[in-house]
């Protein structure tokens, strides 16, 4: 179509003018990019679409692309304007469960600025180790269902970025701990009920809350 063929023609102009400058420029149609789509988390009804991918992973991402926009986003970017893409799965509309779904959406606000120790699990859905491991999380967070100080959560490392230096996932499950005052450790104990316990046992932090209910007693 002439709508592509504009596309086209303004993608190989910009590829032309940042040749030799930190940029490799690659061209794909929907039907051959399916396996991209799912790894970047996008999806067809945002094409035309660019992804770059930098050296250090972060994904920097322009859906509904019309052909004047390539020039001035690819500026843009190599001036250091444009925020990074992160991958998240929607945000639950219920979180119910014993152990709390968390997504890199709501990643920030639920492990890093909840006040709360926090033992986050990264999983992929497909992970056998992982699925043995579900009843085991299930159990601590019932056993801290009544602290309102630890939270047990997962998240599903497959459908969501991880940017935060700090978690350095390469397998499944990879468990963090998250101390309320910040302490970040990861955990490589025993995948009993027993031995997580005591490792948040010992690792946890006083809160506020905690502190205000030994002020209030």
């Amino acid at each position: 179509t002439e709508g592509f063929d504009s596309l086209q023609s303004k993608y190989r102009e910009v590829a032309e003018q940042y040749k030799g400058k930190g940029i490799s420029f690659l061209l794909g149609d929907v039907e051959a990019s399916q396996a991209a789509f799912q790894y970047f988390g996008v999806e067809e009804s945002q094409v035309p679409l660019i992804i770059i991918q930098s050296d250090d992973g972060k994904k920097y991402f322009k859906p509904n692309l019309k052909a004047d926009d390539i020039a001035p986003w690819v500026k843009d970017f190599k001036e250091g304007k444009v925020a990074p893409y992160v991958k998240s799965e929607p945000i639950p509309k219920e979180n119910n469960e014993p152990v709390k779904v968390v997504v890199a959406d709501t990643l920030q606000d639920m492990v890093f600025k909840s006040g709360k120790n926090v033992l986050l699990e990264f999983y992929a859905p497909w992970c056998g180790h992982c699925k043995k491991l579900a009843p085991i999380l299930d159990e601590v967070a019932v056993h801290y269902e009544k602290d309102a100080d630890v939270l047990i959560a997962k998240l599903d490392a497959t459908s969501n970025d991880i940017l935060d230096e700090n978690f350095d996932v390469r397998g499944y499950p990879t468990v963090y701990f998250r101390s309320a005052n910040g302490n970040i450790t990861p955990y490589e104990g025993d995948r009993t009920k027993e031995d997580i316990v005591d490792f948040i046992e010992k690792n946890r932090d006083k809160t506020v809350h905690q502190e205000s209910l030994k002020d209030e007693l």
